[in-house]
């Protein structure tokens, strides 16, 4: 594998505060490597200095750093798929640019590449997040597993390792919303996971609030899985029946109302996501708009 090269995709959302650091303990492991690397930074939309930190350092190294920049914020995802299209390495690694990810940690991933896994998957060992962080992670890697069939146990770490044949597949997949994890797991043919050591965030502020944590349960289940199509089916069997049985015996109630009628809406609004996915891959919209890719030596800044 020495004459292979890897890519390292990083999405950056107003990150500037890590940049820094980011680039020094990037750089340090990947001097260690015997291989060829490349960085490609996709900006999404960042409003802080995180752009211009970028080009500095692109400056200084154009034979490695790439990027590419938005014209809006498109998500994590989105800016990671863009920078699987502009990847050029047979292994691609990504991780996220707040440094809990640690870059000490790649080498790892690249040992469990040459041992023939197209897929690396990490578990975050003793993590640094908040509560909140930790036990919506646990429901979310629960809740997927069971919609999906998978046995992953951390869906939320972005420190994985793709084989390039993996991406060339990811990469013929247009629907408009993924989660990358799940879908690299489901077109794996010898995955693994191992677990990895995980920083507290030093500076700056997590991006994923509690509505954009449960927009993305949402992404998850109705992307992967018609488990919830199939569950109201089973809910309205089970109020027609339970509507048979009280009939039987004239039972009614306020509060019954209220639970059929919580039921029924529970229902209307999973079907209301599924539609809603149906009009937004019928519009067609481009995932995301690129502003300006800065490769090679001769783009001048």
């Amino acid at each position: 594998m020495q004459d292979k090269l890897i890519s390292i995709v990083i999405p950056v959302f107003n990150e500037a505060e890590n940049l820094s650091a980011l680039f020094e303990r990037l750089f340090n492991v990947l001097s260690g490597l015997k291989y060829k690397s490349e960085i490609i930074f996709v900006n999404d939309g960042s409003k802080d200095l995180s752009l211009p930190i970028l080009l500095k350092e692109y400056q200084k190294h154009p034979d490695i750093i790439r990027i590419i920049d938005f014209n809006g914020n498109f998500g994590q995802h989105t800016a990671i798929m863009a920078g699987f299209r502009e990847s050029k390495g047979n292994l691609i690694i990504t991780m996220d640019a707040d440094l809990q990810n640690p870059p000490e940690e790649i080498p790892r991933i690249i040992s469990e590449f040459e041992s023939g896994h197209d897929v690396i998957g990490t578990v975050r060992m003793n993590r640094k997040d908040t509560f909140f962080r930790r036990y919506a992670s646990k429901i979310v890697n629960k809740i997927m597993n069971k919609v999906t069939g998978f046995s992953l146990r951390d869906y939320g770490c972005m420190l994985r390792g793709y084989s390039r044949e993996i991406i060339d597949i990811i990469n013929e997949c247009n629907e408009v919303s993924t989660f990358i994890p799940a879908l690299a797991q489901k077109f794996a043919s010898n995955p693994i996971e191992i677990e990895v050591s995980h920083n507290a965030r030093e500076k700056g502020v997590s991006k994923y609030n509690v509505f954009r944590l449960i927009r993305l349960q949402f992404d998850l289940m109705t992307a992967f899985s018609l488990f919830p199509l199939q569950l109201i089916t089973i809910l309205g069997m089970f109020i027609f029946i339970t509507g048979l049985i009280l009939s039987c015996f004239a039972l009614s109630g306020e509060s019954l109302n209220v639970i059929l009628t919580g039921i029924i809406v529970s229902c209307l609004g999973i079907t209301g996501e599924y539609t809603g996915r149906i009009y937004q891959e019928v519009r067609k919209r481009p995932r995301y708009v690129i502003r300006k890719i800065y490769e090679g030596e001769g783009d001048k800044i």
